[in-house]
Parts: structure tokens; sequence; C-alpha cells
């Protein structure tokens, strides 16, 4: 069954998401919804992440795409072949950003076929928590970086056009960019 995703006029993606409660961690509707967001990020060819709100759940939640693990991470065995799945972040948040900026080209999901620049940290670290309710760290540069604060501002209610500059229509026919 496929899963819609949001667009900008829905007003669950201009509130702030909700925690995830610890009494949520394992259960069957925890588990469904993960699905449900790997489910519509996989249907689209050019998604690299996808906020829980994006699917109408209104929940701290983010999904990065197996697809760029891959890409961008290409000699780790848990990112190849059938070992490879979306990475889960549960009540992330920013523990760090670099004060080096650059301005880089985004798009969303939620936001179809709008491009534009945003400015973002070169640099990000976050802390989170997996399917399983176990915390981990991770950092990242360049393109994770701009995914961690793409996402996470979704978790807060902020689309990228709320910051972008230059925004334009590019339709499918001229999208060559990524976004979630």
């Amino acid at each position: 069954m496929a899963v819609s995703i949001l667009q900008k006029d829905e007003p669950v993606l201009r509130q702030k998401a909700l925690p995830v409660g610890d009494d949520m961690f394992g259960t069957p509707k925890l588990r469904k919804i993960l699905r449900d967001m790997s489910v519509a990020l996989a249907s689209q060819d050019d998604g690299v992440a996808i906020a829980a709100p994006q699917i109408g759940v209104s929940l701290r939640i983010f999904v990065i795409s197996k697809r760029v693990l891959e890409l961008l991470y290409p000699d780790r065995p848990e990112t190849q072949g059938s070992k490879a799945k979306d990475m889960v972040f549960i009540n992330p948040r920013i523990t760090k950003l670099s004060r080096e900026r650059a301005v880089v080209e985004e798009g969303c999901l939620s936001v179809r076929y709008l491009y534009g620049e945003t400015l973002r940290a070169k640099k990000a670290r976050v802390r989170a928590y997996d399917e399983n309710g176990s915390e981990f760290e991770i950092g990242g540069s360049g393109l994770i970086a701009q995914i961690f604060q793409h996402e996470i501002d979704h978790l807060d209610g902020v689309l990228f056009i709320d910051h972008a500059q230059n925004v334009r229509d590019m339709p499918p026919s001229s999208d060559t960019t990524t976004h979630d």
C-alpha cells in the first residue's frame, strides 16, 4: 500500500513534533510508522531522507535512505547488499554544529518541485535513539550534515523554503537534485 507524502500546506508540517515516549520503543505501532516512512522514502527516486510529519505522524523521527548511506559509506559492511537498511533517528537533537557554513542546493519531498539555496553548517553532530531505544551519536559533514539539519527543521515545523534564497520551480524533467 502506498504511503502519501504530505505537501507544504498540510498543518502537521508546521507543528513541532512530539517526542517518542519510552513506552513506544519495540511496539508494533513504532515498527509500522518506521515501515511506512521507509516505503514512502523508497517510492521517491530522488529522496534522501524523510521525517515522520511528512507522512502525517507528528513524532520526532526521521529516516535516512539506505541508498544515500551506500553512496556515502561504500566501505562499511553494514551499508552493503542485504545488510543495508535505512538509518533511523528517534528523538534526535543536534549536539554540535560547525561554525563554518556553506550555501547548498536543497529541495524537499513535501515542497515539490521547488529548489533553493540554504545556508547550512558544513558539519553536524546528532544524538538520537534507534528503533530499539538504544542511544547513539553520529557526526557527519557535507550531505549528511545537511540532512541532519533539514530533517530536524521538519521536526520543529520548519520547511527549507522558510529560509531559502533563489527558490525556483524545477519540474521532474529537469530534476537533478536530491532532496528529502
